[in-house]
């Protein structure tokens, strides 16, 4: 048995695998004693070998393929000899309880947590099928809180996990083109943002490439490509590259290595797409890295490339001062390297680079009884500890959102705040003061009133940023607002924040809350110009049995306002069938204003003269702008944003002009925007319902379709930059709706 023909699978079904050669092979040098225990749990396997359910593979080939991959985490016998029986467990080929019996129930234990990881895909999918049947819901609390606690309780049931996702990935793409995408939206979604959360990047990357894998084939196979035909030519360069920082490195007596990078394509590809790049102009494919051995040698090396070549602005992080939130330390710096081409460089010590690529798993030892508290795995799943008792406070948590939080508590995009006392708050990425006060705690929450930032007053609608010191200013008694639940007003980011307060609300008479509720359902009938609903029929429009349920679940926050006003703008329509043709298609596009001169933009100190919006920047009023002076075109108008503005103020200051917005005047601005989406039935319905009922008017409008995925690009116009933020809001509340951007030229 050799490894570069090792076929596991091939083994198991020839009858050939031989577990002696098998330990050899992936270099186990165990104790009698644990190879007796894997031996047990080889035999079990394979008496009890079935299909697994979903992929039908050999259940015993699986395990074994399973404990390979986890051999290069310092996994330790009870993990391998877990990993060798989960595939049959799941298949349920062999009982937890008859594990206990015949090879411990420290292996059993582990077993059955990673069976409960389980619990993850079931919360997904029962959210979606099962929205309004409350025994359900708490079945899916339930499932949750067992995961979270089987988790937390012994992390390397997630390690188990999450090969047994590698596995499942790298076996099914001969599988239908529906469960391709299923596995790895999944992937994308949940799987890979928590390896990359417990710092284990050798599952994170490959996770991430097979899900890219079969959410995006042709680009996949395009970078795939692309890599391949310049492999030759990158490689040669890397050589000359490792040579010269080698050289460097023993001429200042650091001891260290330089080794070529390996580039992952899901990377390369994020980084053509924030960067708005093609894959030519991707300089980090030619990478490198440096393994020194002390944290100082890091900074001699740092030196050593910014001496030999010049560093690129911006291209530079220091990670190992200020590590990641999953204990990520690393140098990032970027260089015009040999030939004037763009290199990457990482640099790190070895220890740092065992941590990155294995996370907590670089901790474990192959020894029994390791106390992994002592080497700082509890710090990495203290996050899950957090969620556990948020759960654990909200007994009628809804399972949508706590499917919700536990994605954003993996995710990668954080922010850290601080108390004035010091105490780093962890936030979702445009969290405000408000969810602030309620991660704190709940009382606080409910009695904020308004925050400081760095000492100074900040609106609590204002997003807060990493390395804020927020001080909550709070009243006497609790009462939090309703307007903090109407998701277009901007006081509250956190699934976590909203269900703290909706409970609250809960806790008030239904009268109380039915009072409230149609005030507010008044006011946003009100503002979205819908006359004479009947609420009984817009009730029973939403499957609720009466009036006043309708009202009080619109008082306590547990019905959205924006799924209210959507429902009722259909029984409007009902009623009027014109306006219901033009929005079940696509909207009657409003003709663009072809106006040459803006009679709301004043000048100042200059008569009357021809004015234009530039097209590059669109400006919208309320936005901060400036007139550029042409030649024959007159003034256009730019905002100060604008990357053409700053160029022509620091380029020709001489051909700019102070103006500003008038008062209101009616007018209309066109504003590009462009919606990524994964798309689904009356998508396109919802996005024009919402851009109608907030009185603005589509001008131009075209989409794209790539597989699941859909962009649609929109030339809206409205009055007022206020407009623009309520309108690409609420878009960003539609289901399936992943993200709202506003297009500059």
């Amino acid at each position: 048995m050799k490894r570069k023909d090792h076929d596991i699978f091939q083994l198991v079904e020839q009858g050939e695998f031989d577990f002696e050669a098998w330990l050899a092979l992936n270099q186990l040098e165990l104790p009698s004693k644990a190879v007796k225990k894997m031996a047990l749990a080889v035999e079990l396997a394979q008496k009890n070998v079935s299909k697994t359910p979903i992929l039908k593979l050999n259940t015993l080939a699986t395990g074994l393929e399973l404990a390979e991959v986890l051999t290069h985490f310092n996994a330790d016998t009870d993990t391998l000899t877990a990993a060798i029986l989960l595939p049959a467990v799941i298949a349920e080929a062999v009982k937890v309880e008859t594990i206990k019996d015949k090879v411990g129930k420290s292996i059993a234990d582990l077993v059955q947590g990673a069976g409960q990881m389980e619990a993850i895909r079931a919360l997904q999918q029962e959210s979606l099928q099962h929205q309004d049947d409350p025994e359900q819901d708490s079945q899916q609390v339930e499932s949750l809180r067992k995961m979270l606690l089987a988790m937390v309780d012994d992390a390397r049931v997630v390690l188990l996990k999450l090969a047994d996702r590698v596995i499942s990935l790298r076996h099914i793409k001969n599988s239908s083109r529906e469960l391709q995408l299923a596995f790895a939206k999944e992937t994308k979604d949940i799987f890979a943002p928590l390896a990359n959360r417990l710092g284990i990047g050798q599952l994170k990357w490959e996770l991430e490439d097979l899900a890219f894998r079969y959410l995006e084939p042709e680009t996949y196979k395009k970078i795939a490509k692309s890599l391949k035909e310049k492999r030759v030519a990158r490689e040669k360069y890397i050589d000359e590259v490792i040579k010269i920082l080698s050289d460097k490195l023993k001429q200042e007596h650091i001891k260290g290595e330089v080794t070529g990078r390996v580039k992952h394509i899901y990377s390369i590809w994020k980084k053509m797409q924030r960067k708005n790049l093609p894959f030519e102009e991707i300089y980090d494919v030619r990478a490198v890295r440096i393994l020194v051995e002390r944290v100082q040698d890091c900074y001699g090396a740092l030196g050593i490339v910014h001496g030999e070549w010049q560093h690129i602005p911006k291209e530079f992080d220091d990670y190992v001062a200020t590590p990641k939130e999953n204990g990520y330390s690393s140098i990032h710096t970027a260089v015009l390297g040999p030939q004037g081409n763009v290199l990457e460089i990482q640099i790190r010590t070895f220890q740092m680079h065992e941590e990155a690529e294995k996370g907590i798993a670089a901790h474990w030892a192959y020894k029994e009884g390791a106390n992994l508290a002592k080497v700082g795995v509890d710090e990495k799943i203290a996050w899950m500890r957090q969620l556990l008792e948020w759960q654990s406070e909200l007994a009628d948590a809804n399972p949508d959102e706590l499917m919700e939080e536990f994605q954003t508590s993996v995710s990668e995009d954080r922010v850290f705040a601080f108390t004035p006392g010091g105490k780093v708050v962890d936030l979702p990425v445009g969290s405000t003061p408000i969810d602030f006060a309620y991660r704190i705690h709940t009382s606080i929450g409910h009695r904020c009133i308004g925050a400081k930032v760095s000492g100074r007053i900040v609106p609590l609608t204002y997003q807060v940023q990493s390395g804020d010191v927020i001080e909550i200013m709070t009243k006497k008694d609790e009462a939090p607002s309703r307007d903090w639940l109407v998701p277009y007003n901007g006081y509250i980011a956190a699934s976590r924040t909203r269900s703290k307060i909706k409970q609250w609300f809960n806790k008030l008479d239904k009268e109380d809350n039915a009072n409230a509720g149609k005030e507010l359902l008044d006011k946003e009938l009100s503002r979205a110009d819908l006359r004479n609903i009947d609420y009984a029929e817009l009730a029973a429009k939403l499957h609720l049995s009466a009036e006043i349920e309708m009202l009080a679940k619109i008082g306590t926050g547990d019905l959205g306002i924006n799924q209210v006003i959507n429902r009722a703008q259909e029984l409007h329509d009902a009623v009027q069938p014109h306006t219901a043709k033009r929005q079940d298609i696509t909207p009657v596009l409003r003709k663009k204003s072809k106006r040459k001169s803006m009679g709301d933009i004043s000048v100042s100190g200059v008569g009357d003269l021809l004015t234009s919006i530039a097209k590059c920047c669109k400006p919208v009023p309320g936005e901060a702008i400036i007139g550029y002076i042409t030649q024959g075109r007159g003034i256009v108008i730019h905002s100060k944003s604008c990357t053409h503005a700053k160029k022509a103020i620091n380029d020709k200051p001489e051909r700019i002009l102070p103006v500003e917005w008038e008062a209101e005047s009616g007018n209309h601005y066109a504003v590009d925007l462009t919606i990524h989406a994964f798309d689904r039935r009356e998508l396109l319905k919802d996005i024009t319902t919402i851009i109608s009922n907030e009185k603005a008017a589509i001008t131009d409008m075209n989409t794209h379709k790539n597989h699941e995925k859909v962009v649609i690009n929109l030339e809206v116009e409205l009055s007022a930059i206020d407009d623009l933020h309520k309108v690409t809001s609420l878009l960003k509340q539609l289901p399936n709706v992943f993200e709202v951007v506003r297009r500059r030229g």
